[in-house]
């Protein structure tokens, strides 16, 4: 969604990093602990801010756009084993610039950018959520990205087209037991959320992202969470954003939702949480039909309850659980559920995301489905770090 990453990546490292991440003696001979703070003491009045609704030109734009600060490529879906054990993956490509564009000399390690990872796996049988993280930088073939041919990559976690407008992508993954080879492509075309792809954050202007993606994609590949991979197929999400601003002053994080109906339509709703209880005035999202024409919907048109709560017993940080969202105006009233609760990402931020599955009713209809939500702010406030 949204402002969905946070820039503070705590890490344990022999290199320590410079500001434009370039490489010093003393990196190659004295191992170091480093904390890399990639937000506040950044001057984002040197990057470009989205302001304007801009055509959008594929392959390219699903390539880097490093005049902006922050930029990611997110994959999610839910996946059926042959013996119909379910699986929900995450894997998602960030890229955080020190500076706009790349330096002048671009020699050797040398870079303005820095990519981090994250890749998780739920075994909804197992109860289990694993997941990884890897940062680089974005130089000497570490880590980067590209619009033409699209491909994004950290070491061997890998985003690669297999068409050539990047509707069809090949993604590869491996952390110890976990394995994600998954052929993705494309059943509708390149959606544009927001007001034709520019996705206001807050009422501030140019406090905003530019939002597109495809909202679903066949899946159909291999997928391992603790033992020998097997093969899977389901469905697949792919969003891509990037922007330099994100939370509004006073907000302190957001819910995200990205449903997969059986009717053929696919929902996103995303609400950005103020520290005095309430919701910013921007929050909202695209309900795209079958055929893959869209309808933008605003906050008031979207009606979010929370049934339950679960609390991690590692950081402590409580989350909602279980939702009511209603759609009135498309008599859609849906429950959702997380396939398990324990989805907690305890990487260099703390945040959940997990595979939900949906269950409720259209036009007082029965109608099932299943997706991913991204919670954010419970175990920390989001402000001032993104």
């Amino acid at each position: 969604m949204t402002s969905r990453r946070a820039v503070v990546v705590a890490l344990a490292t022999g290199l320590a990093l410079a500001a434009v991440l370039a490489p010093t003696a003393s990196d190659r001979t004295e191992p170091a602990v480093s904390r890399l703070e990639l937000g506040p003491g950044l001057d984002p009045a040197a990057f470009a801010r989205a302001t304007a609704v801009q055509e959008y030109h594929l392959p390219a734009d699903h390539g880097p756009h490093l005049e902006f600060q922050t930029e990611w490529w997110y994959y999610t879906g839910n996946l059926t084993a042959s013996d119909g054990r379910r699986f929900g993956f995450q894997l998602t490509f960030f890229r955080r610039g020190l500076a706009p564009g790349e330096p002048s000399d671009g020699l050797g390690l040398t870079t303005h950018q820095v990519y981090f990872a994250h890749l998780a796996i739920t075994d909804v049988a197992a109860r289990s959520h694993v997941f990884a993280e890897r940062w680089s930088r974005g130089a000497g073939g570490l880590a980067g990205a590209r619009g033409t041919p699209f491909a994004v990559w950290l070491e061997g976690w890998r985003v690669e087209s297999r068409r050539a407008d990047g509707s069809a992508v090949r993604l590869v993954a491996r952390d110890g037991p976990l394995l994600l080879d998954l052929e993705l492509e494309a059943r509708k075309p390149l959606v544009r959320h927001g007001e034709q792809g520019l996705s206001p954050k807050s009422d501030e202007p140019g406090n905003a992202s530019h939002y597109i993606g495809y909202t679903r994609l066949s899946a159909r590949g291999r997928l391992a969470a603790s033992s020998g991979a097997e093969p899977v197929s389901g469905d697949a999400w792919f969003d891509h954003e990037w922007s330099t601003s994100a939370l509004g002053a006073g907000a302190v994080g957001w819910d995200w939702f990205s449903l997969q109906l059986q009717d053929g339509r696919e929902l996103m709703y995303f609400q950005i949480r103020r520290e005095d209880g309430g919701v910013e005035a921007v929050s909202g999202g695209t309900l795209v039909d079958a055929a893959g024409d869209t309808r933008r919907l605003p906050a008031d048109a979207v009606s979010l309850t929370v049934l339950d709560r679960w609390t991690s017993p590692q950081t402590g940080a409580t989350y909602p659980s279980r939702w009511r969202l209603r759609v009135p105006g498309e008599d859609l009233d849906l429950l959702v559920a997380p396939w398990i609760p324990a989805q907690e990402m305890r990487t260099s931020f703390v945040y959940w995301e997990g595979a939900v599955r949906v269950s409720g009713t259209r036009a007082g209809r029965p109608l099932e489905g299943h997706g991913y939500v991204e919670l954010t702010g419970y175990a920390r406030s989001m402000q001032g770090v993104f």
